[in-house]
């Protein structure tokens, strides 16, 4: 359970953007932005990138607008789209709402928004399943933004009134939960999933997450797991199954082999088959 904080002290995602991918009716990535926008206040951003660049891999899109997208035509009702989507956003209580087009790939997009923004909101099945890691995959690990991926064909509500959380002591994990915080303080369970907690590794301080979380008002139900990386990922999984969890938080892992990323196990397996909402961080 949470426990109630003074006001001063409760964080909020003031910036976010969601990647939409259709706008008669909105996709899932619009209706989740708008109702996370307006249930904490924030400021949001549509960007919609057309489907012929979210098929280009990162190192394909670079960061600046590649040479199919100055190809592209400018899309003839961007001012009905953008007057279409601020008034969706002002109907769900979201006060500042503005549209943009892109003219790159998703990497280069969530690059450059994710530098102003606090959170992105992105659909798993916007590239195709062929395309998961190689775009999608590495788009999130190269920004530096939290991102809240949607499983496919999402229709569901953001309650985010059960979270698990995957923690293993990593930078990504701590920056994960970090970003958690508002939507943890609302929850009404927190499962911690805490699978290799070290303490002083290497000379760096020690993280707990769990008296992390105490600090901020939130009393998680601990559970502790000694599993490789790979198994890591099916043990959150089960965990979500069998709280119920609407929200499973953890770090997205890769490391660089030769110019190729490589995904670990867990950020693998769960951006491939997960059925609830995925903050991930990197």
């Amino acid at each position: 359970m949470t426990k109630t904080e003074p006001a001063s002290r409760v964080t909020r995602p003031g910036d976010i953007f969601a990647l939409v991918t259709a706008t008669d009716p909105w996709s899932p990535a619009a209706v989740a932005g708008t109702a996370i926008a307006s249930r904490w206040d924030a400021d949001l951003t549509g960007c919609f990138i057309d489907p012929t660049l979210r098929k280009l891999a990162g190192g394909e899109a670079g960061d600046e607008p590649t040479v199919l997208g100055l190809l592209l035509e400018p899309r003839p009702d961007f001012a009905d789209e953008r007057a279409a989507f601020e008034s969706f956003a002002h109907q769900s209580g979201v006060r500042n709402a503005d549209w943009i087009v892109a003219r790159a790939g998703v990497a280069a997009t969530l690059r450059w928004l994710g530098a102003r923004h606090d959170l992105a909101v992105l659909e798993r099945d916007m590239v195709q399943a062929s395309g998961l890691l190689d775009i999608l995959g590495e788009a999130i690990l190269g920004c530096r933004v939290p991102c809240l991926i949607l499983p496919p064909q999402w229709r569901g509500e953001i309650r985010f009134e059960r979270i698990v959380i995957g923690c293993n002591g990593s930078l990504e994990a701590i920056r994960a939960i970090h970003a958690a915080l508002p939507f943890l303080k609302v929850a009404q369970q927190v499962v911690l999933v805490d699978g290799d907690l070290r303490d002083g590794d290497e000379g760096r301080p020690r993280f707990d997450p769990f008296v992390y979380l105490l600090r901020h008002g939130i009393t998680p139900r601990p559970g502790y797991v000694r599993a490789s990386s790979a198994m890591a990922g099916e043990i959150l999984l089960k965990e979500v199954g069998n709280l119920g969890a609407d929200l499973l938080v953890m770090g997205a892992y890769g490391r660089s082999r030769m110019r190729e990323r490589v995904f670990g196990g867990a950020t693998r397996r769960v951006l491939e088959e997960a059925t609830v909402p995925v903050l991930m961080q990197h």
